[in-house]
């Protein structure tokens, strides 16, 4: 009777799947584990899509130089300096006009050029601005060495280096020296051919 109970404990702690009856006690052969189920969704995808272009290698879009660029880049430029003007910002005024000058002179109208760099001058000089005035006495002596005047070109390019010497502006003395040699080593300066003036001169023959 104590042998019949130890084999019906046995029995029952033995598992279900077990299949101890059959004897089969070799080594079964295991199976690879199923594969994981792939992302599939549309996040992913364009996270994982190659750019059809890198915006690193392109370059800005080159608009042409025309009169039609000139004209509304003079007219923005025009209302900002009158903005400056009128709230009494004249630091920043004396830059637009600087750059007004630069228009005109793509314009190949140098009277004008030579005009805006003259007030470019007094206000820059009167705000103790000494590089834009250096800048603008060089561009305004190759306007004036361009319109034939040499003299006077001469004497804005000795101003802007005497200003550069004694502000401590090494380089700009190096610079406006370069300017003097070039201004010197062409000494037949060609006169322009087409050059269009300020609308405000009179151009009405004097009366005899």
């Amino acid at each position: 009777m104590r042998y019949i109970i130890l084999i019906i404990l046995c029995a029952l702690n033995l598992s279900a799947s077990a299949q101890w009856w059959r004897g089969d006690f070799k080594k079964h052969t295991r199976y690879p584990q199923i594969a994981q189920v792939k992302d599939r969704s549309l996040k992913n995808y364009l996270a994982a899509k190659r750019p059809p272009y890198n915006p690193k290698t392109l370059s800005a879009a080159v608009i042409p130089r025309s009169q039609f660029n000139l004209e509304i880049n003079e007219r923005i430029v025009m209302r900002a300096a009158q903005h400056n003007m009128r709230f009494r910002e004249y630091a920043q005024a004396s830059y637009r006009f600087s750059e007004l000058a630069r228009i005109y002179v793509g314009e190949n109208r140098l009277s004008e050029a030579k005009w805006y760099y003259l007030q470019s001058i007094l206000i820059s000089k009167q705000q103790s601005d000494h590089q834009h005035t250096i800048n603008n006495l060089v561009s305004l002596a190759l306007i004036k060495a361009d319109l034939g005047d040499m003299t006077q070109a001469h004497q804005d390019l000795t101003e802007a280096r005497d200003l550069a010497r004694n502000t401590g502006r090494t380089q700009d003395v190096k610079m406006v020296d370069e300017k003097i040699k070039f201004v010197q080593s062409n000494k037949v300066w060609l006169p322009k051919s087409e050059l269009r003036y300020a609308e405000a001169v009179d151009t009405a023959p004097k009366s005899k």
